[in-house]
């Protein structure tokens, strides 16, 4: 049983890595938007560049949610219902940004509302996205049945608040260096000056959020040292920062995104590492929420690990796939994608 739930444990982070390399960039390119695209021509160059892949990244966020549901349903309704303003907050400004994708070209007297739509659909999911992850790892306040016992505002503290700038800059970088390889000419030099800034700005973030873990929430951040999985999401994410850096130097735009998702890959990992074996730590009263004690029944796990196995190779393949597809620099064409 106890190797069930660790398992699924990992299957979940291995969602959330996907869905944060993924669909990370596409937000971070919407966040940019209006900073780098000035004439119709290089705003449709933009969208077009995450247009074919934007929404199959969104399949990692779903899959992630329904996974939790099945595996840790306990979880499930205290987070959905604890975070419930903050994630209707993220659910509509995802729908406006979907929205935006199929109006913008057949409505262009509305243009303007459909581009401040992507920006911000992308915008605020980016920052509220860090926003609950620093929640998780600062712990939330739970009742002695498991339910949240704060408000809204309480989610804006100063630690989650560190968690969710550093995660939208990161967003910023990610998607930047994606449209560093997507773009060309004046377009792609507007990227590369914004990639340059928001990397470095990232990495500073970073160290920020460490030192703000050890003052604020020393148990995790001796967690994670103590930890090889810890450490492997250390190397990681700072191997990946290194090599971005180096790699935007040398205009080496596709190893520079490489090196971007395998640095949001590590914060995952190191996230995960700071929490194990809870999915939800505890300020009080109420005890965490540990993956041994609100797991589904044996039963459930299986048969849900034997549906991951054959459905996520599919997903791995037709995402190779649709990448595959739309492989170099995106060409300026009419309206749409």
């Amino acid at each position: 049983m106890a190797t069930l739930q660790i398992i699924w444990f990992v299957l979940l982070a291995v969602l959330f890595i996907g869905y944060a390399v993924l669909d990370g960039f596409d937000l971070g390119v919407g966040s940019i938007y209006p900073f780098v695209a000035r004439t119709d021509e290089e705003k449709n160059v933009v969208r077009s560049s995450i247009g074919p892949v934007w929404d199959g990244n969104e399949v990692w966020l779903l899959t992630a949610g329904g996974a939790l549901f099945a595996a840790f349903p306990a979880v499930y309704a205290t987070v959905f219902s604890g975070f419930y303003l903050a994630l209707m907050i993220v659910l509509f400004a995802l729908i406006f940004r979907a929205v935006s994708f199929e109006f913008r070209a057949q409505d262009p007297d509305w243009s303007g509302l459909w581009d401040w739509s992507f920006f911000l659909g992308s915008l605020l999911p980016s920052l509220l996205f860090g926003v609950a992850a620093g929640n998780i790892v600062r712990g939330i306040p739970l009742t002695a049945g498991g339910e949240y016992a704060g408000d809204f505002f309480a989610l804006l503290n100063p630690y989650a608040l560190v968690a969710g700038v550093t995660g939208l800059a990161f967003f910023i970088a990610h998607g930047a260096s994606w449209l560093a390889i997507k773009t060309s000419g004046a377009l792609r030099e507007r990227v590369v000056t914004i990639l340059g800034p928001a990397q470095w700005a990232y990495t500073a973030l970073l160290a920020v959020l460490a030192l703000t873990t050890w003052l604020v929430v020393p148990q995790r951040f001796f967690t994670v040292m103590g930890s090889p999985a810890g450490w492997l999401g250390i190397v990681l994410a700072w191997a990946g920062v290194i090599s971005t850096i180096i790699f935007v130097k040398r205009g080496n735009d596709l190893n520079a995104f490489y090196g971007s998702s395998a640095s949001i890959a590590g914060l995952v990992v190191m996230w995960a590492a700071a929490i194990f074996p809870n999915i939800v730590p505890s300020l009080g009263p109420g005890a965490p929420m540990s993956i041994f004690v609100v797991s589904s029944s044996q039963l459930t796990l299986t048969v849900m690990l034997v549906i991951a196995i054959i459905g996520v190779p599919i997903v791995l393949g037709y995402t190779a796939l649709v990448y595959s597809k739309f492989v170099g620099k995106t060409p300026p064409h009419g309206d749409g994608y």
